[in-house]
């Protein structure tokens, strides 16, 4: 192989010269994976490389396939519901509210108040504990072991609360069409309201260890740079486009469960590299402790499901003493409910981006089509373009700072 050599150049310029000049001599195909422990899931790479640069990067994924769409379409809205808190793993409850948010629309179900605003502390404190996970693995990748361990025990505290409201720490289906599964207990607020003020300055304390760090620094800023334009192009969204400029988040410019009664901010960076989205998604969760706060001290009392008995069962504290009541659950729940013909898209702002969910009714119990558009997918392309022209080396940051999960990349 012949020898590289070494010139004065910035990595923009160095990108261009090995995607636009003819190479000499050998390159190496490199597997990355299935199995590096660094891909964030099991995750394929096939790089080419000349010397230590990378100039072809194809990601090759399908080892976490599970066929949920395909699965969901064999069962009730109901039951189907279960397999929307296995797509992305760590955005559970998004996940659940994208659906119900969904078959809501095709029925024209109500949503209580207390629910939506249950809903929005829930699916926040899902984007900190998705986040946290995020960079802790993150520092993990850099060889920061600290990091990881603070941000892992502030995650325990978010688990905590959803095992306390749905008796699950991750695989909640708490959320349900027409409202909750079941009324937040009286600790719930206390706990949620401790939360938001512990967090704060456990957030100053990633910092502190990271934002300044001289060897954080050096692995992370300007590496995998990718332009606002680039970002547009290649459909990218969340936080891994915010970090390029790209200022657009579904909360604000397509508002739901109630999103536009709430004060927050949009972070936006524009040098579009590692660092970028960095300090975006560490100034996320502090925006998203600001919506839990408002959305706790406005939490309204009232119920927390639908009174359409068509599609929502009845009180659990009716099954004891009306027979109709238990048949009506019964039926709700081994034959499901008809669902009007028609077919609806519904967006939500997940941890990674936009999340999709497409639902069509032929008028049955059981959907029609169902198909996910998940950012996963979509940002795990950039790595054929970003990291073009990168060192091997950096690789690893480069693929978790676009913060890809396989399980919502296969479905």
């Amino acid at each position: 192989m012949p020898m590289i050599e070494k010139v004065d150049v910035t990595l923009d310029e160095l990108k261009h010269l090995v995607t636009n000049q003819a190479l000499e001599g050998d390159t190496l195909l490199l597997n990355m994976g299935p199995q590096h422990p660094s891909t964030h899931g099991v995750l394929r790479l096939l790089l080419e490389l000349d010397g230590e640069i990378i100039i072809n990067c194809i990601p090759d994924i399908g080892f976490l396939h599970t066929g949920i769409e395909k699965n969901m379409e064999s069962k009730t809205y109901a039951q189907a519901e279960v397999m929307t808190d296995r797509l992305d793993y760590l955005n559970t409850m998004g996940n659940n509210l994208a659906y119900c948010l969904a078959v809501e629309k095709l029925t024209e179900l109500d949503v209580p108040e207390r629910a939506q605003t249950v809903r929005v502390i829930f699916v926040e404190l899902q984007r900190i504990a998705s986040h946290l996970v995020w960079l802790g693995t993150q520092a993990l990748d850099l060889a920061a072991q600290s990091v990881f361990l603070y941000c892992f025990r502030e995650r325990e505290y978010i688990l905590d609360i959803m095992e306390l409201c749905s008796g699950q720490r991750m695989m909640t289906t708490y959320i349900r069409p027409g409202g909750l599964w079941r009324d937040v207990p009286v600790e719930f607020e206390q706990a949620v309201r401790d939360f938001v003020a512990y967090m704060p300055k456990r957030i100053q304390q990633y910092e502190d260890l990271l934002t300044k760090n001289p060897i954080f620094l050096d692995r992370v800023r300007g590496i995998g740079k990718m332009t606002k334009e680039e970002a547009m192009a290649w459909g990218a969204t969340g936080s891994t486009a915010r970090g390029s400029g790209v200022n657009y988040d579904i909360r604000k410019a397509i508002p739901y469960s109630g999103y536009e009664q709430y004060d927050f901010d949009v972070p936006i960076q524009t040098d579009g590299d590692v660092y970028a989205r960095y300090l975006v998604r560490i100034e996320e969760m502090r925006q998203s402790l600001r919506i839990i706060e408002q959305a706790v001290n406005k939490l309204p009392m009232g119920p927390f499901r639908s009174n359409n008995r068509k599609f929502v069962p009845p009180p659990r504290s009716e099954l004891s003493r009306s027979m109709e009541a238990v048949i009506h659950h019964f039926k709700l729940w081994t034959e499901g409910y008809d669902v009007p013909k028609g077919s609806v898209y519904q967006v939500v702002e997940s941890p990674r981006g936009e999340l999709g969910v497409m639902l069509e009714s032929d008028g049955g119990p059981r959907p029609y089509r169902v198909k996910w558009r998940t950012p996963s997918f979509t940002h795990i392309q950039l790595l054929s373009w970003i990291a073009n022209g990168q060192f091997v080396a950096d690789l690893v940051a480069i693929i978790g700072s676009i913060d890809i999960v396989l399980g919502d990349t296969d479905r």
